[in-house]
């Protein structure tokens, strides 16, 4: 699996996976149509938020190999390093507090149970709050693992084009980016479009 770390067209940084967004592997007996109608509330956050959070989630199932993390190699590997431990680290107190909110939303969402129907907004909240906890949990894993940081052209190309501000090239380098790594949805993920 390869992960990756490399900036936006607003130049922040983006982490994630060459694996295609899924829905969380949830599954209970009672109320399937709620957790099913739940999972695809999940999967309409927005793609960037969405593949960094199964990224974190990824890195809980690799055991013993260094985390491979493609970058555009024009920042010296020191400062990247530095940098990546820098957003792992804004990345965990993010989480903390984002599930925080959550808990104390939990029971003001239960609240609905009273009302006929199944209660979405408890299993999306429910879901939300799964995902966010094994994002936190591969967050504390990756901080923890060992990186192999990889240099690639195609990265530095596009990572040249946002320093350049010339958007008439980020069609083209996404598709070759897509095309290269075999990422779905690359211009979600850097891209405003």
């Amino acid at each position: 699996m390869t992960f990756f770390f490399v900036r936006d067209y607003k130049g922040r940084y983006r982490y994630f996976s060459s694996e295609p967004a899924k829905p969380v592997d949830v599954t209970f007996s009672k109320s399937k149509q709620a957790w099913a109608l739940a999972k695809k509330k999940l999967m309409l956050l927005p793609k960037r938020t969405l593949r960094m959070e199964q990224a974190f989630e990824k890195a809980l199932r690799l055991k013993g190999k260094p985390l491979r993390i493609l970058y555009a190699g024009s920042t010296e590997e020191d400062k990247i390093r530095f940098r990546f431990s820098f957003f792992l680290q804004k990345q965990r107190t993010r989480h903390v507090a984002v599930l925080a909110i959550e808990a104390l939303l939990v029971p003001i969402s239960g609240l609905a149970a009273i009302l006929p129907g199944p209660n979405i907004a408890f299993y999306a909240l429910a879901l939300l709050m799964i995902t966010q906890w094994l994002a936190l949990r591969g967050i504390g894993k990756t901080l923890r693992a060992e990186h192999e940081f990889v240099p690639d052209s195609l990265l530095a190309d596009w990572e040249e084009a946002v320093k350049g501000g010339d958007e008439a090239l980020f069609p083209g380098l996404l598709e070759n980016l897509e095309s290269g790594h075999h990422i779905s949805d690359a211009r979600r993920i850097l891209w405003k479009r």
